[in-house]
């Protein structure tokens, strides 16, 4: 969903050179936060953890900078090569955990970790996010998930009632584009992977497995994998989502096609409410989890969201770690979620959430049933980024290659990243 926001390049607040293994307890603590759409609600709950601090430590300056994520990949790199520059406490993706532990820009946390009340309350699959070979590398900041987004009104007019099973998800998507030629049935991308991984976790695969502490071995090819890959790319055609428009799109398009009133149903986040809001379907749409192959279930939906780490370089590891349990505690995360939307990574302060807001339900319904995560190695950074499964989806649904031969083909290409 979100990717890791940190920049390489000295911010304006620098407090001077960092040192690993040093332990100050004052001066100007570095942090680096990501710059979000509409940020100023964002800067003021933080604001609000920065006076705390500073009031309970004298002696203490906490400098916020708020970076960009277009540019991460390049200013990660800069920071860890030149720790001079790298701040203290940063936000990043949790789909980027591993690979920054591998090049040996987060401290380990695990027992501060350890000794923090609060992480009973944590779910399972955010503390996963923070984890590599059983440490921890950080504490979850929010989570984001996908359900289905579908349309009320097209629903009504055609006598249907939300699908309850992948398969009755499949035939009311031909139902709708068999009555409404101007609409997909349902939105889906050839470039959308994180749409169409919960099909695969649904018919019991997965893209890869640890076979040893650390060592990922690809796994598309199995056979739950091919299933949920079938049920996938089945609905690219003129019956729902022609491959023509639909190979190329990815998450963004096929919630702006919903959005815009194109699509019967999308898979989207509880993060993409805002776009239905400001979209032509507003006041025109409800969600529910989507489901899994029995009819009742819920498919496992991918946990993205972001954490809160801190620098292996950082010269005030103790304050650092502090900072980072303020900045990512219950107290902050809810009101995270108050004003960002952010959905909390505690289940308490999630449940008090969603009482107090009925849109979230169906996204904590997907969670409290069981979410997965992407493997936690330095490689899937890399076969996310040359689109493996992308690409894989893309071949299928073109006609160009079957399941069988497109699931080797990305696995192959998997196993050569995880051996690298």
């Amino acid at each position: 969903m979100v990717a890791a926001a940190v920049a390489g390049c000295a911010p304006s607040t620098s407090g001077g050179g960092n040192g690993a293994g040093q332990d100050e307890k004052s001066g100007t603590v570095r942090v680096w936060l990501f710059r979000e759409v509409g940020n100023k609600p964002k800067e003021k709950v933080v604001q609000g953890v920065v006076d705390r601090f500073e009031k309970q430590h004298k002696g203490v300056r906490v400098a916020v900078q708020y970076i960009p994520v277009n540019s991460r990949a390049e200013k990660i790199k800069g920071a860890l090569n030149d720790p001079d520059s790298a701040p203290d406490v940063i936000e990043y993706g949790n789909t980027d955990t591993a690979g920054y532990v591998a090049d040996g820009g987060l401290a380990d946390v695990s027992d501060e970790f350890a000794k923090w009340d609060a992480t009973a309350d944590l779910d399972p699959t955010a503390r996963k996010s923070v984890t590599v070979r059983g440490k921890q590398y950080g504490a979850p900041l929010f989570v984001g998930v996908r359900a289905l987004y579908y349309r009320t009104d097209v629903f009504k007019d055609l006598g249907l009632e939300p699908p309850r099973s992948l398969g009755e998800l499949a035939a009311t998507a031909r139902k709708i584009r068999a009555e409404r030629k101007d609409m997909y049935g349902i939105a889906v991308g050839g470039a959308y992977t994180y749409g169409a991984l919960p099909f695969v976790w649904a018919h019991g695969g997965e893209p890869a497995k640890e076979v040893r502490d650390g060592k990922f071995e690809a796994t598309l090819d199995s056979v739950g994998a091919k299933k949920g890959i079938r049920a996938y790319t089945s609905l690219f055609g003129d019956d729902n989502c022609p491959a023509a428009k639909c190979a190329a799109m990815g998450g963004n398009e096929t919630v702006e096609a919903f959005a815009g009133g194109k699509a019967g149903m999308a898979i989207g986040g509880d993060f993409n409410r805002q776009a239905m809001e400001d979209g032509a379907v507003k006041g025109k749409y409800a969600i529910v989890p989507l489901p899994g192959v029995e009819r009742g279930s819920i498919a496992p939906a991918f946990a993205g969201g972001n954490n809160i780490g801190v620098l292996k370089s950082s010269r005030h590891r103790s304050l650092a770690v502090e900072l980072m349990k303020e900045l990512a505690g219950k107290r902050t995360q809810e009101r995270l979620f108050d004003a960002m939307g952010f959905l909390p990574t505690f289940s308490d302060t999630r449940k008090q959430a969603a009482a107090r807001e009925p849109f979230v339900k169906p996204f904590v319904a997907t969670l409290e049933s069981g979410t997965k995560f992407v493997p936690t190695s330095p490689a899937w950074g890399r076969i996310d980024a040359s689109l493996v499964l992308p690409g894989m989806f893309q071949q299928i649904v073109s006609g160009k290659q079957g399941v069988a031969g497109a699931a080797a083909d990305a696995a192959r290409k998997m196993d050569e990243a995880f051996e690298r």
